[in-house]
């Protein structure tokens, strides 16, 4: 691996790793107010006296081990809980148009102030996605029954909580992770299991028990 990539590398793995799980990584803590020297400088100066003092191998050692059980194991979804109260409510995802969109060829295709339903442009789109917690036995069978009805070209199974590889080894299917809330989020889901698929040129979204 070469200087500068080992730089970025140790840079990332002090953001994705957690409090609990950083360690004691000395002066690797600082903050840097504005006007200080480059970050990657420091860590490069940081790495040289690992690497002089014998520390980098394990630094190297700690840091795929975090990648590779954030990755096993995503950060759950926070404020979610299985389904106790079902409910079914439609989603609008039109969006207004925030400035003239035009062609190359200069021709306004999107006014600003245009309300558009990308629905509307997406007569095929059919995707169902399936929300699950990985963790519970009952929701992930329910999870995998409804992506085998719906047949994997068109499902998704998305876990909120769980090991996404794991599950994925263990049953030969394709397995997403809701990453940051940002599927749930978007939706309002609030409780688990969840399916959402196309209603019309709205999107249906259904809160089911497993």
């Amino acid at each position: 691996m070469g200087f500068r990539k080992m730089a970025l590398a140790l840079c990332a793995a002090t953001m994705i790793a957690s409090p609990a799980a950083a360690g004691d990584l000395g002066t690797m803590g600082n903050t840097f107010p504005i006007g200080e020297r480059d970050i990657l400088d420091y860590i490069a100066a940081q790495i040289a006296k690992a690497k002089a003092s014998g520390k980098l191998p394990a630094m190297q050692r700690e840091f795929t081990e975090r990648v590779k059980k954030r990755v096993e194991r995503p950060k759950p979804v926070e404020g979610l809980r299985t389904t106790e109260a079902p409910r079914s409510w439609l989603f609008d995802p039109s969006i207004t148009v925030p400035q003239d969109y035009r062609h190359p060829d200069g021709r306004v295709f999107a006014h600003a102030g245009d309300r558009i339903n990308p629905l509307e442009r997406m007569p095929g789109f059919d995707r169902v996605m399936i929300l699950v917690n990985g963790d519970d036995p009952a929701q992930v069978a329910f999870g995998l029954k409804k992506l085998k009805q719906v047949g994997v070209q068109r499902g998704r199974l998305i876990l909120t909580n769980g090991a996404p590889l794991e599950l994925m080894r263990k049953n030969k299917v394709q397995i997403y992770f809701d990453q940051e809330g940002r599927i749930t989020g978007h939706f309002g889901v609030r409780q688990v299991p969840a399916v959402i698929e196309r209603d019309g040129l709205r999107m249906r979204i259904s809160e089911v028990r497993p």
